[in-house]
C-alpha cells in the first residue's frame, strides 16, 4: 500500500516538474526576465553603463585634495560615512556641503559633493 502511494506521489511530482519546465521554456529565468517596474529600469540602465538612481558603487578616486572622491548629491548637503582604518568597526559620519572639498584628518581622504539629477520615473506595469 505504501509503495503504491509513493509511486503515485512520484508520478504527480514528475508531471508537475514537466509542466513547470514547459511553462518557463525549460530554463531558469534570469534577473532581466524577472525584473519589473523600477528594478527593471535600473537593470536596463546599468546594462547601458548608466546609473540614473545612484545605486551602483561610486568610481574610486585617489581621495587626495587634488583628486577627491566625488559624492553625488541631489541637495546642497549630503551625509557621508568613512571607515578610516581597514580593520575599524566604526563608521565616522560627517556632512559635506555644496562647493566644499572636505578631508578627514584621521585618514586624509578627501570628498567633494557633485550635483546629481534623478532620472524621471517611468514605471510600466
Amino acid at each position: 500500500m505504501t509503495s503504491r502511494l509513493l509511486r503515485g506521489v512520484g508520478a504527480l511530482a514528475t508531471q508537475a516538474l514537466r509542466v513547470c519546465s514547459m511553462a518557463s521554456g525549460g530554463s531558469v529565468p534570469t534577473d532581466d526576465d524577472q525584473a519589473t517596474g523600477l528594478e527593471r529600469e535600473v537593470v536596463m540602465a546599468a546594462r547601458k553603463g548608466l546609473d540614473p538612481y545612484n545605486v551602483l558603487a561610486p568610481k574610486a578616486a585617489a581621495g587626495t585634495k587634488e583628486d577627491p572622491n566625488l559624492v553625488p548629491s541631489t541637495t546642497n548637503k549630503r551625509m557621508v560615512g568613512c571607515i578610516c582604518e581597514e580593520d575599524d568597526s566604526t563608521v565616522i559620519w560627517f556632512w559635506l556641503h555644496k562647493g566644499e572639498t572636505q578631508g578627514r584628518p584621521s585618514c586624509g581622504t578627501h570628498y567633494k559633493p557633485v550635483p546629481h539629477q534623478l532620472a524621471p520615473v517611468a514605471l510600466t506595469y
